[in-house]
């Protein structure tokens, strides 16, 4: 998948392909501060009112008006709430007077759309025990209402409005479901909800190093051939100053020469036996275990991802070959620099990718695994050093032998001594010299090499995190995009069996985790999955059909349909059974069949955050699914079959005062 910037990611790695994998934003969006003011409480309640958690809306909305926080806008939202994936039937006595109260408000607000839309969503609520034939004044004015006014309406109050009054609008929003369900690039973006946060890049730091002990004999050697030199000069200038004058220069000048060029050369020769001697893989503090779960993992990427990412002209198996060396140091290191933060590869997938493309760059222009050409001393360079070593030891001789020739076997003797001592202490003090000097330039490499490492890791982070964030569907997204898979699912069923929503008494669909999937969530909110199992109950005077699919989330695929009906006595029993390490399961029992077990949500306990209530996050999910309206339909059916259906019929229902 194209980043848009010429960059390509990958974005079905092998280790979530068909497996569980699941993620938590930490996302603000859902937080409340202690100190929230109304409107700060208000906004947020609002936001779980339009990305499909109803409940915790009702809670902060009917707190932000209990503090002063009232005006059309907000109360507009309040009833949306406490409608929103209910059935009229479902409101107690206490949340239907609190509705009467409200419609008796609506003429103190102030003009405006919101005004406007609150008086038709009471209108609606009176419209229920109403005769079709005296509908129409009140969808000329939802019709009339802005867009977003109108639809919100249609969308919350969808298992409250029912019959014909239904049946007017439903071909509307089926249409506005169809044009919205693939919008936003929906197919190419889903992925990125379910993808983990990264983490942040790390790289090995430059080893420790040994305490350089030697480097305190270096003054004491270089003092000592100072003094040998300048012996032996003085005695060859005594013995024959004419001859010693220009072979001291010729000396001078090529002992110069051998420190400028042989420096670099015994430098370049020293680091590449080091690195012949070294271990291929990156120095680590501690073991990496090829056993260990989390390294097994790592192992698994790199051999993933180096098998995607395959240099010029090489095959994936044979790439795969000749990279295994680099890919044991690299899974080595990522294993060390890791394991300790107990997280999931998933999240340090992007850091492997990275690492492989930057294998496959390196391979591609020659410098993966010859390392040798940078530390290369040119053959001019060595060719001059070896001149100088000859001057050099040529003038020495001739020294010796002006002195041999000029003086005394005192004097000879001396110049020997005072030549030993300076081949002594000059090869033992530039010995020191070099090993110290090499020492800090090394250091010096391998911390601007650290430095280069960690700040490629860096940009990495940020392009994969800025693509991340910029591909991520929002909540909102989210929300809109199973909205419309459920309305067009609804259609289809009623289009299957025939019915109108004259036809129905009520309906309810329960939306549940389908495995396998991927599953995210934003801090405070519910999950969200990758496969989705919607199972529709339509419930008419003749008994109930149910149908149930499977939907792919990312193309809105469906698969494994199944279609049953009963009569209303055929159910017999209802029950939930809830394992805090398992999750919730309902449990439907026929007369005539085996209990059927559906799983309603899995359990997540492990994956809340420390400030998250587990009974909260629990709650939010199962309204989220729409359990609660579910359980109680299925459960009052099978406890007074069709009597109840008669008794929650919404023409038998006592009439809603619409506000004057």
């Amino acid at each position: 998948m194209s980043d848009g910037s010429g960059g390509t990611y990958n974005t079905a790695a092998y280790s979530t392909v068909g497996i569980q994998a699941e993620t938590v934003h930490n996302s603000q969006v859902y937080i409340v501060p202690p100190d929230a003011s109304p409107q700060e409480k208000y906004k947020v309640g609002v936001r779980f009112l339009e990305e499909g958690v109803p409940s915790r809306a009702r809670e902060l909305i009917g707190d932000a008006i209990a503090h002063g926080h009232d005006n059309a806008e907000v109360r507009f939202h309040w009833v949306l709430a406490m409608l929103s994936a209910r059935a009229y039937h479902e409101l107690g006595a206490e949340e239907l007077q609190r509705l009467h109260y409200a419609s008796g408000l609506v003429g103190a607000y102030a003009e405006g759309e919101w005004k406007d839309a609150l008086r038709v969503t009471f209108e609606l609520l009176a419209m229920l025990s109403t005769p079709d034939g005296g509908t129409g004044r009140v969808l000329e004015r939802l019709r009339a209402l802005p867009p977003l006014r109108r639809e919100a309406i249609l969308h919350h109050l969808d298992l409250v409005l029912t019959g014909g009054l239904k049946d007017s609008l439903w071909s509307e929003h089926r249409e506005r479901a169809e044009a919205e369900r693939f919008g936003h690039d929906r197919v190419q973006r889903v992925w990125a909800y379910f993808e983990p946060d990264p983490i942040g890049p790390r790289a090995l730091p430059p080893r420790p190093r040994a305490d350089a002990t030697g480097q305190a004999a270096v003054p004491v050697r270089a003092g000592l051939f100072a003094v040998s030199v300048g012996v032996f000069s003085v005695l060859a200038l005594l013995a024959e100053p004419a001859t010693a004058v220009p072979l001291l220069l010729l000396a001078g000048g090529a002992a110069a020469a051998l420190v400028r060029f042989g420096r670099a050369w015994w430098y370049q020769e020293h680091r590449l036996k080091a690195a012949g001697a070294r271990s291929p893989a990156p120095h680590t503090v501690g073991p990496a275990s090829a056993s260990d779960g989390f390294t097994k993992s790592v192992r698994q990427s790199f051999q993933y991802y180096f098998g995607v990412h395959v240099p010029r002209g090489l095959t994936a198996p044979q790439w795969l070959s000749l990279s295994a060396g680099v890919r044991d140091g690299l899974v080595a290191e990522i294993a060390v620099l890791y394991r300790e933060s107990r997280i999931g590869v998933d999240r340090v997938n992007w850091l492997i990718r990275h690492l492989a493309e930057d294998a496959r760059d390196r391979h591609d222009d020659g410098t993966l695994f010859d390392q040798g050409p940078q530390h290369r001393t040119p053959v001019p360079a060595k060719a001059l050093c070896v001149v100088a070593f000859i001057v050099l030891a040529f003038t020495t001789f001739g020294l010796l032998g002006a002195v041999a020739s000029g003086s005394g076997a005192f004097r000879t003797l001396l110049a020997v001594l005072a030549l030993a001592g300076a081949f002594w202490s000059g090869r033992t003090a530039a010995t020191l010299w070099l090993e110290a000097k090499d020492e800090e330039r090394e250091v010096a490499e391998e911390h601007r090499a650290y430095q280069e490492r960690l700040a490629a890791r860096q940009a990495a982070y940020q392009s994969w995190k800025s693509y991340l964030d910029t591909t991520r569907p929002s909540e909102l997204e989210m929300e809109t995009w199973l909205s419309c898979d459920k309305t067009l699912f609804v259609d289809e069923a009623l289009r299957h069996y025939q019915l109108t929503w004259r036809d129905l008494i009520t309906h309810t669909i329960l939306v549940t985790p389908a495995r396998p999937y991927k599953r995210g969530r934003v801090k405070g909110g519910p999950w969200r999955y990758s496969r989705y199992s919607f199972r529709l109950f339509l419930v008419t005077q003749d008994g109930v059909r149910e149908i149930s699919t499977e939907f792919d989330f990312t193309d809105g695929k469906r698969e494994n349909e199944q279609r049953s009906n009963y009569r209303f006595d055929a159910l017999s029993s209802v029950q939930v059974t809830e394992r805090s390490n398992v999750g919730y399961d309902l449990e439907l029992v026929l007369t005539n069949g085996p209990a059927r077990n559906i799983r309603v949500k899995d359990a997540d306990t492990h994956q809340l955050a420390p400030d998250e209530n587990a009974q909260e996050i629990a709650e939010i999910n199962l309204n989220a699914a729409g359990f609660i309206h579910t359980f109680r339909l299925l459960e009052g059916i099978a406890a007074d079959g069709k009597k109840w259906i008669e008794r929650n019929n919404p023409n038998n229902l006592p009439p809603f005062r619409a506000p004057d």
